[in-house]
């Protein structure tokens, strides 16, 4: 068995601030084999950014805050690396694809710029070896006429394009392992093809790995090889993506897809999930998704579900639906 290239064990990440305190992100594993696209899924407000976020200690501490768990990688667990030794690793070994690059890019520097100061921040090079590795990130990011978007700013560029211009940033140290959040969230279906297909192509050029983080379940059958289900800050399924899709075991799955649109199907097919994710501080005793359940018993209510190995996935779940 070959080692993982990222493995994240029982991390937990909580609010802890003015006498409160409660985890958000609770005791979540997953592993990101090498030359791999690992999809993360789920409603919005289920710990899918915040994870992402965790691993590279990118998020907002204070209030925010590993609680608990390691993520190994390098053979080394970054959840115990100071502060610089992160900036080391960031962009360099694991780079980050943000959600809206419009809010990523700075409105004050040009793209070039920014790849640039990239570049020699990771590497001994010269100014004019680091713009050409920036603009070689341009062109492998698939922007037409790289010199050109070198030169401007981001207000002069498009949404797919600014999308691109992120994804060279990410690329322009050649990383293992790229974390994109929600890379097409805003784009249009044409343009959204266009850049999964990229993303997809250089994951097998490089030999790279890629956490996609989504919540678009036909991204997640177009791209990636494996998916976890997250609900509630936990992940509650977890398998390759061609086994979930074919037998779903937890409830909540099955009502992710059940509730995604076909081609020829009416309003009636659509079945929504009733409810709402609950709030972090308002969990329920036993499984979190007891509430919105049709397959609930009794131990659903009392006791918290661990995760164990069914077939050829992994399911959160006492009344699994298979």
């Amino acid at each position: 068995m070959t080692t993982p290239l990222l493995e994240v064990s029982d991390l937990s990440v909580g609010l802890r601030a003015g006498g409160v305190a409660y985890d958000i992100v609770r005791n979540v594993s997953l592993t990101v084999d090498q030359n791999e696209i690992l999809a993360i899924v789920g409603e919005s407000g289920c710990g899918k950014s915040l994870t992402a976020l965790s691993i590279l200690q990118l998020h907002a501490s204070p209030p925010l805050q590993i609680t608990g768990g390691s993520v190994v990688y390098g053979g080394s667990d970054l959840v115990r690396k100071t502060k610089k030794e992160m900036r080391g690793i960031r962009g360099s070994e694991i780079a980050m694809i943000f959600q809206d690059p419009m809010s990523a890019l700075d409105p004050m520097f040009t793209i070039g710029s920014v790849l640039v100061s990239a570049v020699r921040a990771h590497q001994d090079v010269s100014k004019d070896v680091a713009e050409k590795i920036a603009l070689e990130a341009l062109a492998d990011a698939g922007i037409e006429d790289p010199r050109r978007r070198f030169a401007e700013y981001p207000f002069q560029l498009s949404g797919g394009v600014s999308q691109r211009a992120m994804i060279a940033l990410a690329l322009v140290n050649s990383p293992k392992l790229i974390i994109a959040d929600e890379p097409t969230t805003a784009l249009d279906v044409t343009v959204q093809a266009q850049i999964l297909d990229r993303l997809r192509a250089l994951k097998n050029e490089r030999g790279m790995s890629i956490m996609l983080i989504t919540h678009n379940l036909g991204v997640v059958a177009s791209v990636a090889d494996r998916m976890a289900v997250m609900y509630a800050g936990e992940v509650v399924e977890m398998g390759a993506v061609s086994d979930v899709f074919a037998k779903p075991q937890h409830p909540y799955t099955t009502g992710l897809l059940g509730a995604v649109p076909r081609l020829g199907a009416g309003a009636s097919d659509l079945v929504p999930i009733p409810g709402r994710v609950p709030q972090p501080d308002e969990l329920p005793a036993g499984c979190t998704f007891a509430d919105r359940c049709s397959r609930v018993v009794d131990s659903c209510r009392a006791t918290r579900p661990d995760i164990t190995v069914r077939g050829r996935v992994q399911v959160r779940c006492f009344n699994p639906v298979s």
